[in-house]
């Protein structure tokens, strides 16, 4: 991590950021998929799988993309982008509400490089059509009930006896 700079309430600002992120990343650790989001020509939704990786302090999730892709003529028209990942065996549901850019940075295309990627990238790393999405969330929300069942079902029981409502779990938004 990088030092803080600025002002004691712009280093307030990052750390609080930081910590936020961590939240996030901490919920997606597990979380390799997502459903990319964008918005069509026809301003239709448009979702796919994508693969992302781990997201760092900076808060940026990264996925390859191919430069041919309709997905890349849908970003330039309407950066704005939903990601959404879920993880049922966990109960844990997560959408992310955020800007995204092509990216053609040499360093981190090799950084981020797996042989795993060849299947959609013949040409490896230096295949003509690679690029990056670098996706900038601006809002995060989650969704993240216990794991067990007998918790559920003491939950549940507890709150049909005290006449409150059911609340499954943990319903979270950050914003960025």
């Amino acid at each position: 991590m990088e030092p803080l700079h600025g002002t004691l309430q712009e280093q307030a600002q990052e750390i609080e950021h930081i910590k936020k992120v961590r939240q996030l990343a901490g919920k997606l650790k597990d979380i390799k998929i997502a459903m990319l989001t964008t918005i069509t020509a026809e301003n239709r939704q448009h979702s796919r799988p994508m693969y992302t990786f781990e997201m760092k302090d900076d808060g940026i999730i990264w996925m390859f993309i191919s430069k041919a892709s309709r997905k890349v003529t849908e970003i330039k028209a309407n950066p704005y982008v939903i990601l959404n990942y879920s993880n049922p065996q966990h109960d844990l549901y997560v959408t992310i509400n955020g800007k995204a850019e092509l990216n053609e940075d040499r360093i981190k295309i090799n950084e981020l490089w797996s042989d795993r990627f060849k299947a959609w990238f013949p040409g490896g790393k230096e295949d003509p059509n690679i690029s990056l999405l670098k996706i900038v969330p601006e809002e995060a929300e989650y969704w993240d009930t216990p794991d067990l069942l007998l918790t559920q079902i003491i939950s549940l029981v507890k709150n049909t006896l005290t006449g409150n409502a059911y609340m499954e779990g943990e319903n979270k938004k950050l914003n960025f």
